[in-house]
């Protein structure tokens, strides 16, 4: 059989539950809900860690974070670490990255490694397919050319903005925040990415070359700042237009940046909850809608039957739910339970559901198994390649038990960030401390849920029956506690020797220093 052509596609940000497929009534998603409904859905799939670095460097090495020691913005990957896209590569594989999140596609941390082509779409200067343009030719290309000299005569100038306590002082202050978020694509361009890569997809058709195709697609519409259109503010938010107060909430939280990764200093505001809620599935829903486009024209490709096109999100979004927001800190559902949807017509059913939980680490081991390319080092072996695929747990034989692991280091410069304007609050929500969980069924077939807080057993939830987390059964089911928090041990002993056979991580260098200084005030690099 020939090698099949691969789509792979982060939806960053993107919790499970605002998704119709995962059983949300409210949900505005027809065209994810469609390609669900034709593919294999997890129904518990675990990222292994809670914000972007950690969790891509896992899906690149199949990794868990303490393994690939990629766990804070400083950090790269080592080379002695292999990596999807370069092996893709290796084996003849065509590949392109269209990306809209800074950390993947600015920094240069390793992930882009084996990227034959990669658009960035960030940065005050983003780099973007020369047809992009809407200009005929030659003023596309005039216009490509002198965007690519800004860039490098900007060089200077950001690193001076980088280095700049006033500089730095000035992205948090929340008159600021606006400007740099929108000016230097904090969120990238989503819709026009995705337009892009529609337009490259139609494109490559015509050629009908032999080559296999690799597609990586990470779109960050979901991140806060919200700025939905209003076609999907008044279908997720009806009351928004004729609400001063809800239109206050919005204007105060797309400015204020250092809230958007902190615990609450107090719960959030009957109407100031919903409003952020709402405006977050009105993202959502934008988001579905520009993909339908996409998934239309995968749907109209010639070799649609031997294409994997795998959809997950790289962690979620925490909206208030236990006194948090952002991504930063915890290991709750709505930051570790993401979207896994697999779809792969020549060999997996196209209408399945499996609620076995597995890990989103396990993308980089089905994709090398789809093709038959296995790393020969020590770590990760070549059979484990294959043994961890999720084709095996599609067909009924789960390699890993139905358990899936989490690990949270907590984000420094975040931490730092609340060190600065409210260290009260580090200590009550334990911010400095690394949280780690495993999700696990049990003989009911029940997902049940052990978090540890600094390698101690801290809550247990039965995720099918409490799958928000508010009923912690730690002390009424300690024989049970006591089982996963071994499993939990065990995991996290198993990473740390895996850890020691790899070269220590690089310190992380900044290509576009554009948004380095923005990235500092949210608290992303140092």
């Amino acid at each position: 059989m020939s090698f099949p052509d691969i789509v792979f596609i982060v939806l960053d940000t993107q919790r499970a539950d605002r998704l119709g497929c995962f059983g949300n009534k409210r949900a505005i998603t027809p065209n994810l809900d469609r390609f669900a409904a034709g593919s294999v859905l997890f129904e518990q799939a675990v990222s292994p860690a809670q914000w972007t670095i950690p969790s891509h460097a896992s899906m690149f090495t199949g990794q868990y974070p303490t393994t690939h020691g990629v766990t804070q913005s400083s950090h790269s990957l080592s080379p002695d670490l292999p990596h999807l896209v370069e092996m893709l590569k290796e084996s003849g594989y065509q590949t392109t990255g269209f990306c809209n999140n800074p950390l993947v596609g600015i920094l240069n941390n390793g992930f882009k490694r084996g990227f034959k082509t990669f658009y960035n779409y960030g940065g005050a200067f983003p780099s973007l397919p020369q047809d992009s343009s809407s200009l005929p030719w030659p003023f596309n290309r005039i216009v490509s050319l002198y965007t690519q000299f800004l860039r490098r005569i900007s060089y200077p100038i950001q690193n001076f903005f980088g280095q700049s306590d006033l500089a730095f002082r000035l992205s948090l202050n929340a008159w600021f925040t606006p400007i740099w978020s929108k000016f230097a694509n904090f969120k990238g361009q989503n819709e026009r990415s995705v337009r892009d890569i529609s337009h490259y997809l139609r494109h490559r058709e015509k050629e009908k070359g032999d080559q296999p195709l690799f597609l990586f697609l990470n779109l960050m519409e979901t991140h806060l700042p919200f700025w939905p259109p209003a076609k999907y503010v008044d279908q997720a938010a009806p009351y928004y237009r004729d609400s001063k107060e809800a239109q206050s909430v919005i204007h105060n939280w797309n400015r204020e940046a250092f809230r958007w990764g902190a615990p609450l200093s107090e719960p959030l505001g009957e109407l100031e909850g919903q409003v952020l809620s709402d405006f977050y599935d009105a993202e959502v829903a934008y988001q579905d809608d520009y993909l339908g486009e996409l998934f239309d024209v995968l749907e109209q490709r010639a070799n649609k039957d031997n294409t994997l096109t795998i959809i997950v999100s790289d962690h979620g979004d925490g909206l208030g739910e236990h006194g948090y927001f952002g991504h930063a800190f915890v290991a709750y559902e709505e930051l570790v339970h993401v979207p896994l949807m697999v779809k792969w017509p020549r060999r997996l059913p196209q209408s399945a559901r499996v609620s076995t939980p597995v890990s989103t680490r396990r993308v980089f081991h089905t994709i090398l198994d789809a093709v038959g390319k296995a790393p020969e080092l020590p770590n990760p072996k070549s059979a484990e390649v294959s043994r961890l695929s999720l084709i095996h747990t599609i067909e009924g034989e789960d390699p890993e038990g139905g358990t899936a692991y989490s690990e949270v280091y907590p984000p420094l410069n975040f931490l730092r960030a609340i060190e600065n304007h409210w260290p009260e609050l580090i200590e009550p929500f334990r911010c400095n401390l690394m949280r780690r969980a495993v999700v696990r069924e049990d003989a009911r077939k029940d997902a049940c849920k052990l978090i540890q807080v600094d390698s101690q057993p801290d809550e247990l939830f039965n995720l099918t029956a409490d799958p928000a987390e508010a009923d912690n059964l730690i002390s009424l089911k300690q024989s049970e506690a006591t089982v996963l928090n071994q499993q939990v041990n065990m995991m996290a002993a198993k990473c740390a020797r895996q850890h020691d056979e790899l070269a220590a991580g690089e310190v992380v260098e900044v290509e576009d220093e554009q948004l380095l200084q923005q990235l500092r005030g949210l608290g992303y690099i140092d």
